[in-house]
């Protein structure tokens, strides 16, 4: 596949930005600094983690949830904006405790690193403007047109997938979601394949020029750590425990999505 790779200008990159946990102190053992959770997260992923509006502060499902779980352990919490092409070795060099952005949990990523239990289902979904003439219904139903989704991600495998078994389509790689969006505003792409929790963010907007036409596979979205880290990935385990049980995550969800997307993970 010959890559048609889009140069457009950054956004604004927000690096240790510390939020406030809780005041409790901790024994400075479990984390990289003492008395901080470190989380490594690509801040360009919404509704799971972006920017607000003042361009500095990261808002976002996985920032609620990572707030939630640093105050859980009696820390407080520092986010790193990481590009997501070098998220991974970030966390296997110790540039940060752990990932939150959104990480399919797959076969070489859990013999790569530790994973927490899930904490999100996810599939895939097929976006395209709204009163589209092309008549896209299934995943190969886009031979033929431009189709945009972002690099290192699972909808980049997918489509790389189909490709294999000769599905002929010109790829639009990025390597921030929102930048596939701003780009079908523009009429420069006629599809994109992205994660469902990102299509509703899209898609769920008020007049918003975007429709869902299909949703498939299926995964799981768990907290990152470096391969060995058991400690860290036992009291991450426990905290989420804590705040499924406690209705926290429900909470985050429905804040977040309008609805309870959680759940359905722990059954």
């Amino acid at each position: 596949m010959k890559k048609a790779v889009l140069m457009l200008p950054a956004i604004l990159a927000v690096s240790g930005i510390l939020i406030m946990g809780c005041s409790k102190k901790s024994d400075g053992g479990l984390t990289i600094k003492q008395g901080v959770l470190l989380v490594g997260m690509e801040i360009g992923y919404p509704p799971m983690e972006y920017l607000a509006e003042d361009g500095r502060t990261p808002i976002g499902f996985d920032v609620e949830m990572g707030k939630a779980i640093a105050q859980k352990l009696g820390l407080q919490v520092e986010f790193i904006d990481t590009a997501w092409d070098g998220i991974f070795a970030g966390v296997n060099t110790k540039k940060y405790d752990c990932i939150i952005s959104s990480v399919t949990i797959n076969d070489a990523r859990w013999r790569a690193h530790n994973f927490s239990s899930p904490y999100i289902q996810n599939t895939l979904a097929i976006v395209l403007p709204k009163g589209s003439n092309h008549n896209v219904r299934l995943p190969q139903d886009l031979a033929g047109l431009g189709v945009a989704y972002q690099e290192e991600t699972t909808s980049n495998y997918y489509m790389t997938e189909l490709a294999e078994q000769g599905l002929r389509f010109t790829p639009y790689e990025y390597d921030k979601v929102m930048y596939c969006f701003n780009e079908m505003r523009l009429g420069r792409v006629d599809a994109i394949m992205t994660d469902l929790l990102v299509a509703y963010e899209y898609v769920g907007q008020a007049n918003s020029p975007f429709e869902m036409v299909w949703q498939g596979g299926d995964e799981q979205f768990g907290i990152c750590m470096k391969r060995g880290n058991d400690a860290l990935t036992e009291a991450v385990n426990k905290a989420l425990d804590e705040l499924f049980n406690e209705g926290t995550m429900q909470k985050i969800s429905n804040d977040t999505f309008g609805m309870d997307l959680v759940s359905a993970v722990r059954k």
